[in-house]
């Protein structure tokens, strides 16, 4: 039984699977599930090594010679073997080239990390935009906001999730995330039911920054679960990536859903106003999400806690992260494995780290979703009266429409990039909409329904993000410490951009047009689509020079015409020669 896991009964336990069994002694009841699991494991490892003697790894030789130009867009062209790109299909959830031992794992890692990760981005977006309903339901006359309060006040937000990613470069290396994630979440939401209490503009700045510190490594995490767990190569962690991308929209819609009603029925409510209700609500919520992380979080193959899982599904997990080339944290001296000089200095020597970051600051800044322009605009709109358009909970009913837009956008950029094998086709893709919804908002003086078909555009910019920080993970596989390091610098130096390019660009007090605002956002989004080349090109140089280890062997017949490729098809014999 799974709770058997539990110590106590009730609290997540690493597991220990073969290197690590010497170092416990097991009781009657554990040995005997053991033996169990030991019995299938050693049936399942020689089914496997019977396959592996029928299907020998066969290298693919490839012949450059007239290698067309427009080849340098096939973004998987050194990644992986022609064969294994074939076997690739948009529409089906798993690769071909799964067994049903490692489906069986997928889909379980699937049922607990995949699912939890979009229910716990759900919350976090929950609890980050209630700000702005708050405010247009009644928190800026209360406590006296004026003026640019409301953009300052997210600017807090900001600043405290970026002060405290800084550690997190050696937390998401070396703590348990299913401890680290779920007790974050618990003391986030926490802070956000006190949110209610507020009655002064600084009570209200100071909870908001703690909100943000708390919520800090939870974006960055799951994409480095992600990255442990699924393959790069054959699709898997973009396609988790965007599935968890969902929660964001689905946050935001329904922040604006649930704010509506509350404001619609939960007025004077136990003495409290529909701003007050909003955040003990959604506080409430998070909260629940949080607890249950504790057993949906199965952490690393390499450092496993999840009680779902068998041994011989660890076993497995980790063979498949071998096979994608993934590297893991030791077992031992790994503060010293972290803070060794050398991968320090390769990080820093590396075009990883320069050309990532720049790239992650040009799609934090392409989007306006964050801004509050669109629910601003929708509070100027009046009647030919005079008399505001939309009454109470009317406006944050409406707020849902954009994100609830962003779904289909979301769905549709991740299916381009799945059906095209095409990462960053589908992140051309997005920026093409978006920057023309920003534009049209830009220019502002047009018909009023040019500016709802604009806004409706308005979440087109984030609908890449999973591609861009799936790819990241792809790009950066080989070595652990510099995938954490890259991913939580990329992100820290993004964020900060936006938080004072948002004071600079997106002021209250010039709503609701916002032309600086608008403007930056197309013009991010055009140097997004620009540096996404320079990334390919240096990607496409990285795995040229890794083609060997992708299995793909490179010649030129023009140069060595004596050269003559073994035979496609390969024996257990000349397979081991020929690799």
């Amino acid at each position: 039984m799974p709770f058997r896991r539990l110590k106590w009964g009730f609290l997540p336990q690493r597991r220990i699977v073969d290197e690590d069994e010497t170092e416990i002694q097991s009781t009657p009841e554990t040995s005997s599930e053991k033996s169990k699991e030991d019995e299938t494991f050693e049936k399942t490892e020689s089914e496997i090594e019977h396959s592996q003697e029928l299907q020998p790894k066969v290298l693919e030789y490839r012949d450059e010679k007239d290698r067309k130009w427009w080849k340098f867009f096939d973004e998987y062209e050194y990644r992986v073997s022609t064969e294994t790109k074939n076997k690739r299909k948009w529409y089906k959830w798993f690769h071909d080239s799964d067994t049903a031992e490692e489906r069986r794992v997928i889909l379980k890692i699937d049922l607990l990390l995949t699912f939890y990760s979009l229910m716990a981005y759900w919350v976090k977006y929950l609890d980050q935009t209630n700000l702005t309903n708050a405010y247009i339901g009644g928190l800026k006359e209360d406590i006296g906001m004026k003026g640019n309060d409301f953009i300052n006040t997210q600017v807090m937000f900001s600043v405290g999730n970026i002060v405290f990613q800084i550690p997190f470069m050696y937390v998401l290396y070396a703590y348990p995330l299913n401890y680290v994630l779920p007790t974050l979440d618990v003391c986030w939401s926490i802070l956000t039911i006190c949110l209610f209490r507020v009655t002064s503009l600084g009570q209200l700045k100071v909870l908001r920054f703690f909100i943000g510190a708390f919520e800090a490594p939870s974006y960055l995490a799951y994409h480095a679960l992600f990255a442990s767990w699924f393959k790069a190569g054959t699709g898997e962690v973009a396609r988790r990536a965007g599935f968890y991308y969902l929660g964001q929209y689905l946050g935001i819609l329904t922040s604006g859903l649930l704010s509506g009603a509350i404001q619609r029925t939960m007025g004077g409510v136990g003495g409290h106003q529909p701003w007050q209700w909003i955040f003990i609500m959604d506080g409430i919520i998070s909260l629940i999400v949080g607890f249950i992380g504790f057993y949906m979080i199965p952490g690393t193959p390499e450092d496993c806690y999840s009680c779902f899982l068998s041994d011989d599904d660890i076993r497995i997990a980790r063979r498949r992260m071998k096979d994608d080339q993934k590297d893991s944290k030791p077992r031992e001296n790994e503060v010293a494995y972290f803070f060794n000089v050398k991968i320090w200095k390769s990080i820093f020597s590396s075009w990883h780290i320069y050309v990532l970051c720049l790239w992650n600051i040009f799609c934090w800044n392409n989007s306006s979703g964050t801004s509050g322009s669109y629910a601003l605009w929708l509070k100027s709109l009046t009647d030919l009266d005079g008399h505001p358009r939309f009454g109470p909970g009317q406006l944050q009913d409406y707020t849902a429409l954009t994100p609830g837009l962003g779904l289909i956008w979301l769905i549709l950029t991740c299916s381009f990039a799945d059906l095209f094998s095409s990462r960053w086709g589908a992140i051309v893709f997005s920026q093409v909409f978006n920057v023309l919804g920003n534009i049209i908002l830009a220019v502002w003086h047009v018909p009023e329904g040019a500016k709802w078909f604009a806004f409706c555009l308005q979440y087109f910019g984030w609908a890449m993000a999973p591609v861009l920080y799936s790819w990241q993970g792809d790009i950066c596989r080989k070595d652990i410490r510099e995938r954490q390091v890259v991913l939580v610098t990329m992100n820290i130096l993004a964020q900060q951009s936006t938080a004072w390019i948002a004071v600079l660009v997106w002021k209250t007090v010039e709503a609701p047009r916002f032309l600086k605002g608008f403007t930056f956002t197309a013009s991010s989004g055009v140097a997004l689509s620009l540096w996404t080349f320079v990334v390919l090109y240096f990607y496409k140089r990285q795995e040229r020079e890794n083609a060997l280890e992708n299995g793909i062997v490179l010649y030129n017949s023009a140069i060595d015409p004596d050269f003559v490729p073994p035979v496609a098809k390969a024996t257990p014999e000349t397979s081991e020669k020929s690799s």
